[in-house]
């Protein structure tokens, strides 16, 4: 496939029609991130506008995230499928649209209705994974899974930035609901622009599809018993997602429709797993995969477990770090908040350089010396008290992030090189993954304190660390089958 040049990327050249589908796919995912996190910046004015409790606000924020979990399973099939171009540009369209009717909401049922439907759009990261990773060769590819990945999510950390501000220059008690109408419509013309512009590959270059789809392609028996059970954290994550709006949590629904979205979700799990036994059924019967087409699930499941610690503790720092810092230091809500946007704000450098870190140094490698960066950044910030100067915590925390935000780099700079044809649906389970586990790491920190939060995460890391001693160093080429029956080499490496 037609490639960027080899080397360092040239991020400026917009000749080079690989840096351009760059550009246009890491803003496509930053919008999504403006969208999917637009309300939280906005919280006085929309709880003031419907009279919100807190309570009702935690609803909201838990609802926000709910769907994504199972959302970037569907995205990652749906990508495999149709391709990167049309997959992202109906999601951009269909993010204007809810983003709309989350604005227009009358009652605090629309506003739940449309976070809960927001959540499909935080699931559009796994699109660019997948069309990035057609564009670049695997000496580049962490570096530019890397820029597609911290720039996009910087969107988050915009909403917080923008927001406030644009609704403020609307002025009014809508002036909330008119910034967010503006970036909706953005989000909604940018898609038409996306499917213009965009190419699912490089002139000349094939689109490899999977045989089957609605699941996930193993190729031994014993593989497909190891992702049957590495499905099932992500129903116990949604199982915990719903406890949490019962009467146990924030009181949002009622006992008896909890106990039907438990029943609901061990429906869905049950057909899960027969989309999985139906796509892998002929080799299931077998036992034989032909060898050009064989990986190892072991090493999808390391990317997931890796993603679990890295994103799913940034999840959850994020969440909780602005009350930290107010609490201990006796920060006012503002000042707090920005002092604690720095863990954040590391993305635009961090994730780039843990793809950078993973091309230069090897993968295996690379998430080694990662991982042990995260364990000991996690263990300073356990040791953060009111007696630390307010400046060394926030230095200590940016730096901590740079080796969470640097890992999530190094595991998506390996997801393009397993299996291209599947890439969509691996980056879709590792995406999974993360928000299991910022939603584990968010149930222990309502039981610990912030110190033994950060202890726990920093302990959780020794088994991402003793996984990845198992991670095997892609090599050569891996084989695909184009629609013509001819095998292809694709290099990995």
């Amino acid at each position: 496939m037609a490639q960027a040049t080899s080397g360092n990327l040239r991020l400026l050249d917009f000749k080079s029609p690989a840096i351009r589908t760059l550009h246009i796919t890491w803003f496509a995912f930053f919008l999504t991130f403006v969208l999917w996190f637009s309300h939280a910046p906005l919280k006085s004015a929309i709880t003031t506008t419907f009279g919100m409790t807190e309570a009702q606000w935690k609803a909201l924020l838990i609802l926000n995230v709910a769907l994504t979990i199972p959302s970037r399973i569907a995205i990652g099939i749906l990508v495999d499928k149709f391709g990167p171009r049309v997959t992202y540009s109906l999601l951009l369209i269909a993010a204007g649209i809810l983003c709309s009717f989350f604005a227009l909401s009358t009652s605090f049922e629309m506003l739940a209705l449309a976070r809960f439907l927001m959540g499909f759009v935080g699931a559009g990261f796994v699109i660019g994974i997948r069309l990035v990773g057609e564009w670049f060769p695997a000496r580049q590819v962490g570096l530019a899974e890397g820029v597609y990945g911290g720039w996009g999510n910087f969107g988050s950390a915009a909403a917080a930035m923008t927001l406030p501000s644009l609704a403020l220059a609307f002025g009014g008690e809508n002036g909330w609901r008119y910034a967010l109408l503006s970036i909706a419509a953005v989000a909604f013309l940018y898609g038409f622009f996306f499917y213009r512009s965009a190419r699912d590959t490089p002139k000349g270059s094939t689109y490899f599809k999977p045989k089957k789809s609605g699941g996930l392609e193993v190729s031994s028996r014993r593989d497909f018993a190891f992702l049957i059970a590495m499905n099932v954290p992500m129903f116990i994550a949604l199982g915990v997602l719903a406890w949490k709006l019962s009467p146990a949590g924030v009181k949002l629904l009622p006992e008896s429709l909890v106990q039907i979205l438990y029943a609901v979700l061990a429906l869905l799990f049950a057909v899960q797993t027969w989309q999985i036994w139906r796509v892998n059924a002929d080799m299931l019967r077998s036992g034989k995969v032909p060898d050009h087409q064989r990986y190892s699930f072991r090493q999808v499941a390391i990317l997931d477990i890796n993603y679990f610690i890295t994103f799913g503790s940034e999840l959850a720092v994020v969440s909780m770090l602005p009350a930290f810092f107010a609490d201990t230091f006796g920060l006012s809500p503002v000042t707090a908040g920005l002092l604690a946007s720095g863990f954040a704000f590391m993305n635009l450098a961090a994730r780039p350089g843990g793809g950078w870190i993973s091309d230069k140094f090897g993968r295996r490698k690379s998430m080694l010396i990662l991982l042990g960066g995260l364990a000991l950044g996690y263990l300073l910030l356990s040791r953060i008290d009111s007696t630390w100067p307010v400046a060394l915590a926030v230095v200590s925390t940016m730096l901590c992030s740079f080796f969470v935000q640097a890992g999530e780099g190094a595991v998506f700079a390996m997801v393009p090189l397993i299996q291209r044809r599947m890439t969509g649906q691996i980056a879709g389970m590792a995406g999974a993954y993360g928000n299991v586990g910022g939603v584990t790491f968010l149930t222990i920190y309502s039981f610990v304190d912030a110190s033994t939060f950060f202890v726990i995460i920093a302990a959780s890391s020794i088994l991402g660390f003793v996984a990845s001693l198992f991670l095997a160093e892609p090599k050569g080429h891996i084989s695909e089958v184009a629609e013509d029956g001819s095998v292809q080499l694709i290099e990995v490496a």
